[in-house]
């Protein structure tokens, strides 16, 4: 049997080249099962390119969700930016409905139906949302990682280099290449921006000076420097210390829930190709090299794994050059991996799925009912009521909230009371999309034939019929 023809090339020993102080690597010849050392350094991973299905999947993914992304703020929907949050204004524009600060109590069914949503995912799944979906795997792997492979080479070059000593094309290189990461961070943050004061905004601010418009220039540059930060420097650890989904994994998953995993019934004992008393594992290490958290999965479920696959596509580049079968390395559960039937319906799934359901269906519910405008009676401040010779008066103001995206016709009209009579100071009002205005209305009733306080209502009807009845109360002396 063949031996394998381009396994990955050993790390240059301390004698071959100095090394940088502290610089701490993760190399394939090393047993090595974290970014983080036993005593808390942290180790720098160089993950090696991969070819395969996965990555193939990964990158039309990660391609359709940053044109997605890149698209929100430029398509219009009713008028609007697909998506556009004006926080400045309190109003947010979301895929062709909109909305006001008076509407942020919707955002707990929201949130509450994606969060117990992706519990059901991450069950089933596993983390799939991690390998697949999430921004910070999004544009490192499809933007940043890019960017230094293109400057710096592959990993072993990239691990040579840092190790060797600062010269000409090391000092050069890593010039190119983080004027590169600041420029996409500096875009990313950009396209954020648009997203709270409109394209147009963002770009016309972009052409002007700074002093014109210094808090987006703040939170641009803000956003910009950590976006550096994280993705030239901190990178998977983002995912390992910083995110609290990664940090939920050990209580999401069960034996049933998709991982990817080693088959140690397999692979084990490692040895040579040649060796026929040895498992399919030849012990290359190529499942180590192109890990982006570089853990080694054989050696089991671990936090740090992403569910990226590319230990599936390297071990499966491997296994076609042995002539062997394909999935040493594969998704699986723990279940199916110690040769048990997966279970795909679990009780926790059920649960999860319930209550996902129940606040997406309570806040679709929430969205598609609720009123176009709002209309609330508020008493006028001072004394409740006047008394002028045979009458008396009580001063109203009709607030008044236009919810929808375009501009409105209201018209005011109190229903008739025995002994009430109205003056409305608008009978009709248009009100500019988002925006409020208020009606002073007052209620004059006889002195004489006033008994008590009286309930009285006020009819506000919206150009498409829709109707809204206020109530309140006029009330006089000895009321």
């Amino acid at each position: 049997m063949s031996t394998l023809s381009s396994p990955p090339s050993p790390v240059p020993a301390e004698a071959d080249v100095k090394p940088t102080r502290h610089l701490n690597v993760i190399p394939a010849t090393d047993e090595i099962v974290s970014s983080l050392s036993s005593d808390g350094h942290r180790r720098f991973v160089y993950p090696a390119d991969v070819k395969g299905r996965f990555t193939w999947l990964r990158r039309v993914g990660f391609a359709v969700l940053i044109a997605l992304w890149i698209a929100l703020p430029l398509i219009p929907i009713n008028g609007h930016p697909a998506l556009f949050l004006d926080v400045v204004h309190r109003r947010f524009y979301i895929f062709g409905q909109t909305f006001n600060a008076q509407d942020v109590w919707l955002m707990f069914f929201v949130l509450t139906g994606i969060g117990f949503g992706l519990a059901f995912l991450t069950s089933l799944l596993g983390r799939v949302w991690c390998g697949y979906a999430c921004p910070q795997t999004v544009f490192l792997e499809s933007l940043f990682r890019p960017i230094e492979r293109l400057v710096e080479g592959n990993r072993d070059q990239r691990i040579r280099r840092d190790k060797g000593p600062w010269n000409l094309d090391k000092t050069w290189r890593k010039l190119v290449k983080h004027a590169l990461f600041l420029a996409a961070a500096f875009a990313v943050s950009h396209i954020m921006l648009s997203f709270f004061v409109s394209m147009p905004a963002m770009l016309q601010m972009v052409r002007r000076s700074p002093s014109e418009h210094p808090e987006a220039f703040a939170w641009a540059t803000a956003v910009t420097l950590i976006l550096y930060g994280n993705f030239a420097w901190f990178r998977e650890q983002l995912c390992l210390i910083v995110c609290p989904y990664g940090r939920l994994q050990s209580v999401l998953f069960d034996e049933d829930s998709l991982i990817i995993g080693y088959d140690k019934k397999r692979g084990e004992p490692r040895g040579k190709a040649s060796e026929k008393d040895k498992g399919d594992c030849v012990d290359c290490k190529r499942c180590i090299a192109v890990c982006p958290t570089g853990i080694d999965i054989r050696n089991g479920l671990q936090l740090d794994c992403v569910a990226c696959a590319a230990c599936v596509d390297a071990c499966d580049e491997i296994m076609d050059k042995l002539k062997r079968p394909r999935g040493l390395v594969r998704y699986d559960s723990q279940r199916g991996l110690s040769g048990e039937t997966r279970r795909l319906w679990r009780p926790r799934m059920g649960i999860y799925a319930v209550l996902g359901a129940a606040g997406i269906t309570a806040a679709s519910i929430a969205v598609t009912s609720r009123s176009g405008f709002e209309a609330t009676m508020l008493r006028e401040k001072g004394a409740p009521y006047v008394v002028e010779g045979e009458t008396v008066r009580n001063s109203f103001t009709l607030h008044l909230v236009n919810k929808e995206g375009a501009s409105e016709n209201l018209r005011i009209e109190p229903e008739p009371s025995e002994g009430l009579s109205y003056v409305v100071s608008e009978p009709e009002v248009t009100i500019e999309s988002l925006a409020d205005t208020r009606v002073r209305i007052v209620v004059v009733g006889e002195k004489g034939k006033y008994g008590g306080d009286k309930p009285f209502q006020i009819q506000v009807t919206r150009s498409d019929g829709e109707k809204k009845t206020v109530k309140s109360r006029f009330v006089g002396p000895g009321g």
